[in-house]
């Protein structure tokens, strides 16, 4: 026992001395003067303040567990508001007040008489300012982001040039991909992750250090995440390593191990070299023999350990009739392996007790090895097919097709999200399967499929009237508002289609596919992101054109939805609707001539549901204006939508009204969807024909407003 001891004291010994590169690792630095926020000097009220903030910063950063402090200094205009960060795999807390400490002496040269700098290091990152800026973390929405509030986001690369840059950059968003969701759900003090990943020999271990500032919460700091990933992305130079550096998020990515320690998140490695990769600056024989010894030692000590954890798992799984259950994840069958470790990875913990993990024979066996005759139909993501579960339940199974690298982004967004997500009109997400190379998400089956399969389709659509139609319309309604308000965590659903609204037995609407969703802070107003996911025809024009996205996003597709339920006709296709390009245009010139019942599909309803009706194309066209804030929330479009007492106010007109058809367009477009806009046209004059619209107060907009 005494050996032993002796043994892990010099196992520690040598990894401090292996981790000492690091604490030299400082020649990347970056800094920012905002000349802007105004300039002091070091006698008045100001620089004293400074003084202060400078004396206690770094000492209070290092001393925290989080290795992370904001100060406020003075009162009044003088006040000085300053945060601090090292880097979360620091050991030393010497290390992470020295680097302050220097940021401090290098901004007070660099950036002398300014009362607003940032600086960044490799260890540390240093802000100063005489405005409240640690109060303020959704500033700049878009990336709340990594940058502070005066945008001074830096990005910086090695010099080695990637042999592949569209491979290696694909690597690298795998691995941020896994990082940033272990990092931002870390339940540690610092909220940080490191991460390895081997593909082959013929491509570079890729390495990555992920970190937010604790005070951002986890849904916060996943959203930076994602900003830094798209900055990435846009900034990306062919290079073999670089980091995406903002005063609230930052990460690094190399083809060489920078960080101290093993990586927490291994991605790769099951067929990767048994050596284990060196840092950077490893040379030399004497540096390989103790790289060798402390392998030995570590894999004895580890070999023990998994003997002594295997022994203590057999004992209570015989005492316990070899049941065993992951925490918070209480699968009905039994589960795979691979599956546990991958929600795990994900921080995937608070799924109800209804959530199963399945093993992939029990999925293929469903499914009859994924016939053909079971395919229910393919998305993006992958194909879904139907199964029967031996304890004959009838299920839906989405399998991630193979070498989908967003296919898995949206897997593990959708698996976060629907463990937060409980709603009759939201699709119920019954369990998922991740073994080797397979990756599935099994659903309810809902055995009327989707919307569009009755709402487009002339057979089918007379089977739907206007009072199932007004059922299905209330229901979106309430799942949306769920969504957007009521459920533990707000959500953006950004692809809102007739395709995604799933019907059950007796016609309930349920909105699925939420692997493009995303989670929005409470306090955010909107967001932005360089990748523009979603449907054409559904898009609001501000996410459209430059990927801000809101509540109103969701608004805007829902209005687009209504009208297409109204109509029987989609906003975009291959047909025209009279001189307009989509339905949206010719909707808004219908209702603003006072013929909004020339839209209505002809075989809804009686004479009695035309003011239900146009109420509805009038909620509609409120949903889809132009303008995000001219828009009503879903609180407020489902309370129009349900009190037929109270006026509405009249709608704005829609985007890319001024799109029209050109003259001499031949009309085989307009027929090949099943009819023209003079079809339209017919069809309101035969609807309105015999009911009377005395009870309908049509308003005539004045064009131009």
């Amino acid at each position: 026992m005494k050996e032993a001891g002796i043994g892990m004291v010099v196992v520690l010994l040598l990894l401090l001395f292996l981790s000492r590169p690091l604490a030299a690792d400082d020649a990347y630095s970056e800094y920012s003067c905002n000349g802007t926020s105004g300039h002091y000097t070091a006698r008045d009220a100001f620089g004293a303040n400074l003084e202060r903030l400078t004396a206690a910063l770094p000492a209070d950063a290092s001393a925290a567990p989080s290795l992370f402090a904001s100060a406020t200094v003075g009162t009044g205009p003088d006040t000085v508001f300053g945060l601090a960060l090292c880097r979360g795999d620091i050991t030393d807390a010497r290390a992470c007040s020295g680097c302050l400490d220097d940021a401090f002496r290098k901004l007070r040269g660099l950036c002398a008489g300014i009362r607003d700098a940032t600086f960044y290091q490799d260890l540390c990152t240093l802000r100063y300012s005489g405005e409240d800026f640690p109060a303020r973390p959704d500033d700049n929405g878009p990336v709340i982001n990594a940058m502070d509030v005066n945008g001074s986001t830096y990005a910086g690369w090695d010099s080695r040039n990637a042999t592949s840059r569209s491979t290696f950059l694909s690597l690298v968003g795998t691995l941020f991909s896994e990082m940033s969701m272990y990092g931002a759900y870390n339940s540690t003090a610092r909220r940080f992750a490191t991460a390895a990943m081997y593909v082959n020999p013929t491509l570079p271990t890729v390495y990555g250090l992920a970190q937010c500032t604790p005070a951002l919460s986890p849904a916060q700091c996943w959203h930076c995440f994602q900003g830094l990933e798209a900055l990435n992305r846009q900034w990306y130079d062919g290079r073999e390593g670089g980091r995406i550096l903002g005063v609230r998020c930052n990460f690094r990515y190399e083809a060489y191990q920078f960080f101290a320690g093993s990586p927490v998140v291994k991605i790769g490695f099951s067929d990767a070299p048994q050596s284990s990769p060196t840092a950077k600056g490893s040379n030399g024989s004497n540096h390989k023999m103790i790289l060798i010894i402390v392998l030995c030692v570590s894999i004895s000590v580890l070999c023990s350990l998994l003997v002594g954890c295997l022994l203590l798992i057999i004992r209570r799984v015989r005492k316990g009739g070899g049941k065993t259950k992951l925490p918070h994840l209480q699968p009905h069958s039994r589960s795979s392996s691979k599956t546990e470790e991958a929600l795990k990875l994900w921080k995937i913990e608070e799924s109800s007790s209804e959530f199963t993990l399945y093993d992939f024979p029990k999925l293929a066996a469903a499914t009859d090895d994924f016939s053909e005759d079971n395919r229910l139909g393919r998305g993006g993501f992958g194909p879904v097919y139907k199964g029967t579960l031996p304890d004959g339940t009838e299920v839906a199974v989405k399998r991630l097709s193979a070498q989908s690298g967003q296919g898995l982004v949206e897997f593990k967004n959708e698996i976060q999200l629907i463990a937060k997500l409980q709603h009759t009109n939201l699709v119920k997400l019954l369990g998922c399967c991740v073994q080797e190379e397979e990756k599935m998400l099994v659903y309810e089956y809902l055995p009327n499929r989707s919307l569009d399969f009755f709402i487009f389709d002339q057979e089918r659509g007379p089977s739907l009237g206007w009072k199932k139609r007004r059922h299905i319309i209330e229901g979106i309604a309430q799942g949306l508002l769920y969504l957007h308000k009521h459920s533990r965590v707000r959500i953006i659903h950004r692809d809102l289609k007739a395709s995604n609204i799933l019907l059950d037995g007796d016609l309930n609407p349920k909105i699925s596919d939420f692997g493009m969703a995303r989670i929005f802070g409470s306090n955010m107003t909107e967001a932005n992101t360089n990748r523009v996911v979603g449907t054409y025809g559904y898009m609001a024009p501000e996410y459209a054109s430059e990927g801000i996205f809101s509540v109103k996003s969701d608004v805007f597709s829902f209005g687009v939805l209504l009208l297409e339920i109204v109509s029987g006709k989609r906003n975009s296709g291959h047909q025209h609707y009279g001189e307009f390009v989509n339905l949206l245009g010719y909707a808004w010139q219908m209702w603003m001539e006072g013929r909004g019942l020339e839209l209505v599909e002809p075989t809804l309803g009686e004479c009695g549901e035309v003011a239900s009706i146009m109420r509805c194309i009038k909620v509609a066209l409120l949903c889809v204006q132009d303008s995000a804030t001219d828009r009503p929330t879903m609180t407020e479009a489902t309370a129009m939508l349900g009190n037929h007492g109270v006026p509405l106010p009249d709608p704005r007109r829609p985007p890319h009204f001024d799109l029209r058809v050109n003259s001499g367009d031949d009309d085989d477009d307009d027929e090949e969807e099943g009819g023209s806009g003079q079809d339209v046209v017919r069809a309101g004059s035969h609807f309105t024909g015999s009911c009377s619209t005395n009870d309908v107060t049509i308003s005539t907009i004045q064009e131009g407003r």
